[in-house]
């Protein structure tokens, strides 16, 4: 693989190395800008919804509290990079590596399926993301030339086809290496929207009108009814830990760096670099925007049309939104490509050249329509991306980081420390529990007033 000095990539973690640029001269530095740019991304449009939810103190303290967890399960995970020896061990080049490598047996499964599991719901919350940006442009443009008062609502299932039809032709890429550039154009888009999204909420901030505040947020009886309230707390839960999602891509950061001095004692610098920016970050969009639109806030901030001027930057945002994601279905959809595409390899070895191109297009083609028809069936942009930060937040930030530390360190059950970690382990898995629960509710609400193909948004 070639070295890079890129530090605006996009990571997937998998069972195989199927796209790092690898870049053996690494510093705390140039891993604290990967963590930044994997960090940074849909998840931040997000924020003020959440904290219209939560208020002015549930909010703040949910984001510190994520990056406080985040930044300790990291620094658990980064120990695990070596078996052994932490200088001279034998590296894991990928977090199923390390999970093999520390656990094997069934923990290897588990790992695996909430990777693909992961890897399949983002596609569909990507494209539902996309889509509903792409729809913000024409409705943005209408805005501006016909009133805000203007009817401008689209059809949301044509742009998700479209989307839909984009992706089929990019995944038809065999070699994901090939595909390099759009990584790079789609981390500055989302540096580029996110951005805006802070900029766009300090000016509405300062000019006004501003909407209605809390320290408890939403209010019962006034904004929502007490079970909603409980809903949609949890759900907010689930989009802030969605926002902090990475650890996923921390071995393969970790991979990048020199040593000495030794790669974890970097890594842990790093993270603690790459999560107080964008905490910081998450606390400017979400309190600014908070601020600015109060308990009203829109699911998606730039989607919601609480901003309908300067018109062309809101343009330019989505736009961002769209190239950033177009990019991002591939890196998260082309290791589940490889995986299965490797598995009939195997299973098949005779199988001609030609037979696997009409097998990798079959396929391919088909599972595009599947998250193109899933997408249509349910695009609910917050629903969506709290079941998405749930699943992925205990299993893969806390349960395999913990479970691996504890068998790497040898911690005797039921001592003090074993203890602690198992709280926090269990404590965590609670939390999933009631975000992914919630999620699944907010998706059988919204099912109650949607109809596919017919309903605009």
């Amino acid at each position: 693989l070639p070295s890079s000095s890129t530090v605006g990539l996009l990571y997937a973690s998998t069972g195989q190395r199927l796209f790092v640029c690898v870049r053996v001269d690494g510093t705390v530095w140039t891993a604290a800008a990967h963590i930044i740019t994997a960090v940074i991304g849909s998840g931040v449009l997000s924020l003020a919804w959440a904290m219209a939810q939560l208020g002015w103190v549930a909010g703040p303290l949910t984001l510190v509290l994520f990056a406080v967890i985040t930044f300790y399960t990291c620094g658990l995970l980064a120990d695990c990079y070596r078996v052994g020896d932490p200088v001279t061990g034998k590296r894991n080049y990928t977090y199923t590596e390390a999970v093999r490598s520390y656990l094997g047996g069934w923990y290897v499964w588990f790992c695996g399926f909430c990777q693909y599991v992961n890897m399949f719901g983002t596609g569909i919350g990507y494209t539902i993301t996309a889509s509903t940006s792409a729809a913000a442009l024409k409705k943005s443009n209408c805005f501006h030339w016909h009133g805000h008062k203007a009817d401008c609502s689209q059809y949301l299932s044509a742009y998700i086809i479209g989307f839909g039809v984009v992706q089929v032709i990019f995944c038809q890429v065999p070699n994901f290496h090939k595909l390099s550039w759009l990584s790079i154009v789609a981390a500055i888009m989302s540096f580029s929207y996110a951005t805006i999204a802070v900029g766009l909420s300090l000016a509405q901030t300062i000019s006004g009108p501003t909407g209605r505040t809390s320290l408890t947020g939403t209010e019962v009886g006034v904004d929502v009814d007490a079970a909603q309230k409980v809903w949609m707390t949890f759900q907010a839960l689930g989009n802030v830990a969605f926002a902090y999602s990475y650890t996923i891509i921390l071995i393969e950061i970790q991979d990048t760096l020199r040593s000495p001095p030794r790669e974890n004692e970097t890594m842990r610098k790093a993270t603690l670099m790459g999560i107080s920016t964008t905490t910081a970050f998450y606390m400017l969009c979400g309190c600014l925007g908070y601020s600015a639109f109060g308990n009203d806030a829109n699911g998606n901030i730039l989607t919601g049309f609480g901003f309908y001027e300067p018109y062309w930057l809101v343009d330019f945002a989505n736009v961002c939104i769209v190239l950033h994601l177009v990019g991002g279905f591939q890196v998260f959809c082309q290791p589940l490509f490889a995986a299965v595409e490797g598995g009939v390899a195997r299973r098949y070895p005779g199988l001609g050249r030609e037979h696997a191109a009409v097998f990798r297009l079959v396929w391919r083609t088909a599972f595009v329509g599947m998250i193109t028809l899933l997408a249509m069936l349910m695009p609910f942009f917050n629903s969506i991306l709290g079941f998405l930060g749930s699943v992925a937040f205990w299993p893969l930030t806390v349960f395999f980081p913990v479970e691996m530390y504890i068998r790497q360190r040898q911690i005797p059950r039921f001592g003090a420390k074993w203890v602690a970690l198992q709280s926090l382990s269990f404590v965590c898995f609670l939390v999933t529990v009631a975000a992914c629960a919630a999620s699944i509710q907010g998706v059988r609400d919204s099912l109650k007033t949607y109809t596919p193909f017919t309903t605009k948004s």
